[in-house]
């Protein structure tokens, strides 16, 4: 009777056996983020992922900016008019701020001499030329978007940044996949266990037990890795899990594109303290400094007569060098309406639909290819331990 309950037991213990070796597998893909262990030594482990985001995050850049993202085709999408007129009400607040601040510090006995109505007729006669500047500098763009923003460097920083956003990215389009893994290990597991049933009632050899604890270990690993990328095509009825979901990742992936790398904050970011940033601090220079000459070409001569041309040019570039600092505050107030139209998940979901299987499979193979005889190593070594456990609790 005894014996009987060990054979029953034997495939089940293989199927968790097949399970458990699946979810360490899958855990070590992703945990921890930081080495674990003695420092400059084969001690300790890192997840793959992380161990290789610098690679990856390389990859994902290559693939987002050559073939999922054309800055200029994103870009020629903004209205200037309908951004000028999202910025309005903030735009005025903050020429008026930034006009009273560089009068006052540039020619305070001349400001403070002036009644509160001239004042105020000056603030509003330079606040009358910001929504042109505004269309100004994005027309501006718009033509040469290329030289003021680097896509793919943006993508890289922002992934550097937070090493842990690259592991979200694989992990969240590879959720199935990763439950799939898991499942097959019990699958896999359960029908490996009868034959190890067979053959240890046959033998009765103690190293049938780790051997196939082993070999399960060993062979569900990589055969349900395997099964997430291969076949690309459908045969036989079957086709690779990840290639089945493409609709489904792509617009996942999209998704997280667009809301937690190429954000507009992050393009802002990108524009203003990327290695580009001084061409975009020399063309708002140069709408400002065109602005407040439109503005004052009528009391031109009275101008440079009370302030003189010297003065007048540092007067210019400070209000330019204010404009681009306050920047980030302002288009805050048009980011709904630039998320909106720029429709960068969207964009994405659709040109990866149109992705070979092979570039498609791209975006998640990486995170195995290099490291993933280890993942197989350590399920057959687990698989081993627990075959000697059976053996020690039979013999």
């Amino acid at each position: 009777m005894a014996d009987w309950v060990v054979y029953v037991a034997m495939p089940f213990v293989a199927a968790a056996l097949g399970y458990v070796t699946k979810r360490i597998a899958i855990e070590m893909m992703f945990r921890p983020l930081r080495f674990a262990g003695i420092p400059g030594t084969f001690l300790g482990w890192q997840g793959v992922v992380p161990r290789n985001a610098e690679r990856m995050i390389r990859i994902a850049a290559e693939v987002l900016t050559t073939r999922l993202v054309d800055a200029r085709e994103v870009f020629a999408r903004v209205d200037p008019d309908r951004l000028a007129e999202a910025l309005e009400p903030a735009l005025l607040a903050e020429v008026d701020a930034i006009t009273r601040s560089v009068l006052a510090r540039h020619h305070p006995g001349l400001w403070e001499a002036l009644p509160v109505l001239a004042q105020d007729v000056i603030v509003k006669q330079v606040q009358a030329g910001s929504p042109n500047a505004v269309r100004r500098i994005v027309e501006a763009l718009q033509d040469d978007i290329d030289q003021v923003l680097d896509i793919k460097e943006l993508a890289v920083g922002t992934l550097r940044r937070d090493p842990a956003l690259m592991v979200r990215l694989i992990k969240d389009i590879s959720r199935p996949e990763m439950a799939f893994i898991a499942r097959s290990g019990i699958y896999f597991g359960f029908a490996l266990g009868l034959v190890q049933t067979l053959v240890w009632a046959l033998t009765k050899e103690p190293l049938v037990l780790p051997l196939f604890g082993m070999a399960i270990g060993w062979f569900t690993d990589w055969l349900a890795i395997k099964l997430v990328f291969f076949p690309r095509e459908r045969r036989f009825g079957f086709q690779a899990v990840f290639q089945k979901r493409r609709d489904e990742v792509a617009e996942q992936y999209g998704h997280l594109v667009a809301t937690r790398v190429m954000t507009v904050p992050n393009i802002l970011e990108s524009v203003l303290n990327g290695p580009r940033a001084d061409r975009l601090e020399a063309l708002v220079e140069r709408v400002v400094w065109e602005t407040v000459d439109r503005q004052a070409e009528l009391a031109r001569p009275l101008v440079a007569s009370a302030i003189g041309e010297r003065r007048l040019r540092e007067m210019k570039r400070e209000a330019a060098r204010q404009a681009i600092e306050r920047l980030p505050a302002t288009i805050r107030h048009a980011e709904d309406y630039l998320t909106r139209t720029l429709d960068v998940g969207n964009t994405i979901a659709t040109k990866m639909r149109d992705l070979t299987r092979v570039e498609y499979e791209e975006l998640l193979r990486p995170a195995f290819r290099r490291d993933e005889w280890k993942l197989i190593a350590v399920g057959a070594v687990v698989g081993f331990v627990v075959g000697e456990l059976q053996v020690l609790l039979l013999v």
